[in-house]
């Protein structure tokens, strides 16, 4: 196949979208790949199309390896399943919702597990139909808040979701197994650094989860890693280790210190260290951070006290995450206002929890534990207010940020960080979709069997970008091989009709055998070309030059850059040699 660039629609640009942010939204845009029509929705560019096709090609062939099987399903969706599982309401504003015109009430789908359960209650009855493994590849929807970074985070965007239904957790378990195994397969045949992690479930339910994350700067994933073990977690799902409890009587009497104009942590740990014969650190205090929450359906906001070490900041994602479904925001001026008991930069415990505000802390926060924190009063606070003595909490809440240096939960060594792309995830669902829905199959002896599932899901068109922020340089975009929209870019470097024409004959031989070739055909100069070559990076490039009087022409490498002269009736074979490896 010849693609021609002289009729190919596509235009580049040279300057960078105002809009974009990071690398791959820059360079999809200025190479022709994508189109911005609103925010979080793109256009497929003949290019940026054949890109997405090669990666979605690439899934379903590991897929169909060990047996899953392809259906589809409408994107369109009613309201009745998804009220059934209750996330008609924990979605939340995070899903489309419209009528139509008779008044009943749609999503567009954000994911499909209810459609999927009720296919195969509808289909299947017998345990003699099970196990099954089913997939889509399909457009999903989702109101995402902040769109942003291009098809990185868009409210509409390709995915493959595959389930898996099974009679067994025994047999969830190898299901679950079978798709870790294949989404390796996946990512390392589209040449990929990716890492995977523990993660946190989230609204999706279900008991064992990990992600696939993208190695990449610009991820807006923050994951960690131990330096002595394979122990590796998404920040929201790293469980901090809690120290030994230690005995409250032990501990000296709580007092009540005047602590002037020491509203923060910082202020507070000088004042004391300026006026007593102790030495206090940040970690020794107590900080009392105030929030508010709202369940799915509820009308009313409500307080959340969360205690944690003072040289420690509360995550808001790892927040979100431990109190997902519910929404959480911070408190304003107005929450403080009418709850006349929070005294700003000094708020203890005492008057949270007499006040009703359930008081959640840091796991380090632990039995016998003694902390300066506020005593509810301007200018003072209490210093050695003990754990299990003089205050107890009504639960514990693991949502301080984690820091390169912490102990990795595993015992075995520190964590160190770095960011990611999610690219896939993997749930073991277990039976929460399969009760909702009572999917049963008819067991042997006549009993009926409850199913368990399985989730498993691959951004497709976030993988473009994922892999476009690992694969470019200053100059462009360097696809790996079997993603490229050719195998070979052929540049006539010049406008003379016998360099054309060779070009041509060379093209032409590249597709006969079998090759993909991108053919820039253009009266454009030699320089437009080149840059456009290494802007569109196709990984080899074949340029007809002024060496083509010596029957000659030069082979690049986009990757390495490396170049080579190679004589004109080597050059097909040569190639196909490149390309084929």
């Amino acid at each position: 196949m010849i693609t021609r660039m002289s009729s190919l629609f596509l235009r580049t640009l040279r300057e960078d979208p105002a809009d974009a942010e990071v690398p791959s939204h820059k360079l999809l845009v200025r190479a022709g790949y994508v189109r911005r029509v609103a925010p979080g929705g793109y256009s497929w560019l003949p290019l940026g199309l054949r890109v997405l096709r090669n990666i979605e090609q690439v899934v379903r062939e590991e897929m169909d390896a060990f047996g899953a099987q392809e259906i589809q399903f409408p994107a369109l969706l009613p309201k009745e399943p998804y009220e059934a599982t209750n996330r008609w309401t924990e979605y939340g504003p995070n899903i489309f919702r419209l009528k139509d015109r008779k008044g009943a009430d749609y999503l567009l789908g954000p994911t499909h597990e209810e459609l999927f359960a009720l296919t195969v209650k509808g289909e299947y009855s017998s345990y003699k139909d099970y196990p099954v493994t089913l997939y889509q590849i399909q457009t999903k929807y989702r109101d995402e808040a902040r769109p942003r970074a291009g098809i990185l985070r868009g409210r509409e965007f390709v995915m493959k979701d595959s389930y898996s239904f099974d009679l067994t957790d025994e047999g969830l378990a190898h299901s679950y197994q079978q798709h870790r195994d294949a989404y390796i397969r996946i990512f390392d045949r589209l040449g990929m650094e990716y890492v995977i992690v523990s993660a946190t479930s989230g609204a999706m339910g279900g008991s064992a989860s990990e992600e696939f994350l993208a190695v990449a700067p610009t991820g807006e994933d923050t994951f960690v890693r131990s330096t002595e073990s394979g122990y590796a977690a998404n920040v929201e799902a790293v469980t901090t280790p809690a120290p030994a409890e230690q005995d409250p009587a032990a501990k000296p009497e709580a007092q009540v210190h005047h602590t002037p104009n020491t509203p923060t942590i910082e202020s507070l740990v000088a004042f004391l260290n300026a006026n007593t014969d102790r030495t206090f650190t940040a970690a020794d205090t107590l900080k009392n951070v105030l929030v508010k929450t709202k369940k799915p359906g509820d009308k009313d906001w409500a307080l959340l006290a969360i205690g944690l070490p003072g040289d420690r900041e509360v995550d808001l994602k790892r927040l979100e995450a431990a109190v997902e479904p519910a929404e959480v925001a911070m408190l304003e001026e107005a929450d403080f206002a009418r709850n006349s008991f929070l005294v700003k930069g000094y708020i203890g415990p005492a008057a949270l929890q007499a006040n009703g505000v359930t008081y959640l802390t840091d796991p380090r926060v632990v039995r016998g534990t003694a902390w300066v924190t506020g005593a509810d009063k301007a200018d003072h606070h209490v210093v050695d207010l003990v754990v299990g003595r003089d205050f107890t909490p009504d639960g514990t809440i693991d949502v301080a940020e984690v820091r390169e240096g912490d102990p990795s939960p595993d015992g075995k060594g520190v964590l160190v960080a770095a960011r990611g792309i999610e690219i896939g995830h993997i749930f073991q669902l277990g039976r929460k979709y399969a009760d909702a829905f009572s999917l049963d199959a008819l067991g042997p002896d006549s009993k009926p069997i409850r199913i368990t599932m399985g989730s498993y899901g691959i951004g497709v068109s976030r993988l473009v970008a994922a892999i476009a922020e690992q694969s470019h340089d200053d100059r462009g975009l360097i696809w790996p091989r079997n993603v490229a929209p050719a195998d070979v870019h052929v540049v006539v470097a010049g406008k003379d009709e016998t360099l054309l024409a060779g070009g041509e004959m060379l093209a032409g031989e590249l597709s006969a055998a079998g090759l993909k070739v991108l053919l820039d055909d253009r009266k454009a100069s030699p320089g437009v070309k080149f840059a456009d070559a290494e802007l569109i990076g196709v990984p080899t490039i074949l340029v007809v030059g002024r060496g083509l009087v010596n029957g000659m022409v030069e082979v690049k490498d986009r990757r390495t850059g490396e170049r080579e002269e190679v004589p004109v009736d080597n050059a097909v074979q040569h190639l196909l040699d490149v390309v084929r490896g």
